[in-house]
């Protein structure tokens, strides 16, 4: 599988044992069926409204999509399955690494639930926070999100 095009179109049939799956970490308590959808609070940041959602081809950036989601729910791994487009997620790929080796994405379409994995094992702690303290201090510049395209609620 190239990833020498920007957008890759997905299946858009139902779930076979030959279709393109994708990760999605997460704190949310989502079922299989759900739809992980734009347009809603942003699993980081200042609680914005996100434009796009995330998935990836590789467990690791699902895993700290899991860890360093906001809220208090149990960190999840989903098996998901896009709907339309994805693209590269320019917070991993074009602005920090050369292609797109954690092979990450963004979509402006819905994400299927089809799975969950249950079982991952995590980061260590002291990775987790040198993450989390990384991250505080991209804020304390004003950088939130790499991704400029992140929209304010229109409420």
């Amino acid at each position: 599988m190239g990833t020498a095009n920007k957008e890759q179109q997905s299946s858009t049939q139902g779930a076979t044992p030959f279709a393109q799956t994708y990760f999605h970490g997460t704190k949310a308590d989502l079922k299989l069926g759900d739809l992980v959808e734009s347009g809603f609070n942003s699993n980081f940041g200042q609680g914005i409204n996100a434009k796009y959602i995330f998935l990836t081809s590789t467990l690791d950036p699902a895993i700290w999509g899991a860890e360093l989601a906001i809220g208090t729910g149990r960190e999840r791994i989903y098996l998901v399955e896009a709907s339309g487009p994805i693209e590269n997620d320019p917070d991993l790929t074009d602005r920090k690494f050369a292609g797109n080796p954690t092979m990450s994405y963004r979509s402006i379409h819905p994400f299927k639930v089809i799975g969950e994995i249950t079982i991952w094992q995590g980061h260590t702690q002291e990775q987790v926070k040198a993450m989390k303290d990384a991250l505080v201090k991209l804020k304390e510049k004003g950088i939130n999100s790499l991704n400029d395209d992140l929209q304010q609620d229109a409420n």
